[in-house]
């Protein structure tokens, strides 16, 4: 089991940055107004070859008001990952002084029994022994000043966190996990839908648009085989985005597609597929991801024998450069069919991963340019020597020919079709690379 480490403190004290110069990427936003992170942003760092895992949390208001659901939530995060920690990271400002606030946060993370290292953010000059005094008050026995933003002892930081993990042995190499981001438009039910996956609420739920802001990664294992969901924000058109740290989610959001090995689409079972949701789409397929379409609130359509089939094919329509993504109809809500879901992704995953000997390949190649003869451009006729797999995730196809420039894409488009028929590949794209032989010209 892996060492967590919770990094908490009320909001603007420079968690997010901390966080990031830990994990040695930009993986949280970090931004001025306070409450920007909001859910448990889960990272993994590595120092003097100790790991752990490391969680940022949104910024705790000890006496929040239960009418303000979302500050309600931040402190439900808090509490979750105050109990699920091995160590908690008590970050404050040096800057600002001591605060209630702060003292409040200390009295919880005491009550708490977890190990605190007290961290006072902000400080450049080390020097200062009045800022020594002041938060040596608080009664941690571990207390490090550090400036996140330029990284000063942090090393320092690390040095203390690792002291505290004991060493396991040798790392056998980690086990192959399946990474999965679930993306769609804002608030077609992504966070339930992960939260319905995992049986717990990892991830805050809203019916606020944009709620979930970062890209959230929550781990699962499932009959053996282990799963990382990635949660990502709401992707919205640029000329829609009126704060500069929606923009950044949606850049996240990007990069998770491009770190996942398989992405739910998710659509909104109750309205019309949209140009942002074709967009959407383009982004994992174009980025040659696995995909699984997964329609939503179907609870919530009325439903005769042919909705489904009728549903399927406006999809099959709009979205027809993915016809090869399966399609399921779930209702995040009340659990329907999202065991499902998982069955798909460790079938497409298969897909995916799978390998056809060259000899088997060409095989079917072979029938397929008999029952269908190459195609000839001002009486040159293309002709296909042998073709190889040289990758998977996703399957790649390497075609040596007489001259790429007779390798029409409608051609390509017959031996996909053909490959598809033969070796299945439900729920992956195929990439076909013409490459001409040496000497042919």
């Amino acid at each position: 089991m892996s060492f967590t480490v919770a990094i908490v403190g009320r909001p603007n004290v420079g968690k997010s940055t901390l966080f990031n110069r830990i994990i040695g990427k930009r993986i949280s936003i970090v931004d001025d107004k306070p409450g920007v992170t909001r859910d448990r942003i889960y990272g993994e760092a590595e120092w003097n070859g100790k790991r752990f895992t490391l969680i940022d949390t949104g910024g705790i208001e000890p006496t929040v008001k239960e009418k303000d659901i979302i500050l309600n939530k931040i402190k439900q995060q808090v509490d979750f990952a105050i109990d699920n920690s091995d160590l908690i990271l008590f970050v404050t400002d040096g800057k600002d002084g001591l605060t209630s606030t702060d003292l409040d946060i200390a009295d919880i993370l005491r009550k708490s029994g977890k190990t605190v290292i007290l961290v006072v953010n902000k400080v450049d000059n080390f020097d200062s022994t009045k800022i020594d005094n002041e938060f040596y008050k608080l009664g941690f026995d571990d207390v490090i000043f550090v400036s996140a933003i330029h990284g000063l002892a942090t090393g320092d930081l690390l040095d203390k966190i690792t002291s505290y993990i004991i060493d396991s042995g040798p790392d056998n190499g980690e086990e192959e996990i399946v990474k999965v981001a679930v993306i769609g438009r804002p608030n077609v039910g992504k966070s339930s839908l992960v939260n319905a996956i995992l049986g717990e609420e990892r991830v805050i739920v809203s019916d606020v648009p944009g709620t979930t802001r970062d890209a959230i990664d929550s781990y699962l294992e499932v009959d053996g085989k282990k799963m990382l969901l990635i949660d990502t924000a709401g992707l919205k058109r640029k000329s829609k985005m009126s704060e500069d740290v929606e923009y950044y989610s949606m850049l996240r959001a990007l990069s998770a597609v491009e770190r996942a090995d398989v992405a739910l689409l998710v659509l909104d079972a109750t309205e019309d597929i949209s140009e942002q949701d074709k967009r959407i789409a383009g982004i994992a397929h174009e980025a040659g991801k696995a995909i699984i379409i997964v329609v939503n609130k179907w609870d919530l359509v009325e439903k005769d024998s042919y909705t489904a089939d009728e549903f399927s094919k406006k999809i099959r329509d709009e979205l027809n450069f993915i016809k090869y993504a399966p399609i399921v109809y779930i209702s995040a809500k009340t659990g329907q069919r999202v065991g499902q879901i998982l069955e798909l992704i460790n079938r497409v995953m298969e897909n995916y991963t799978l390998r056809i000997k060259t000899s088997v390949l060409n095989e079917v190649i072979r029938e397929a340019t008999a029952v269908t003869e190459p195609p000839s451009i001002k009486g040159k006729k293309l002709k296909l020597y042998y073709a190889s797999q040289v990758a998977v995730k996703p399957p790649t196809f390497c075609f040596f020919v007489n001259d790429i420039n007779l390798f029409h894409f409608s051609y390509e488009r017959y031996l996909e079709n053909v490959l598809r028929k033969a070796f299945g590949f439900e729920g992956t794209p195929i990439v076909i690379k013409p490459k001409q032989r040496k000497g042919e010209s």
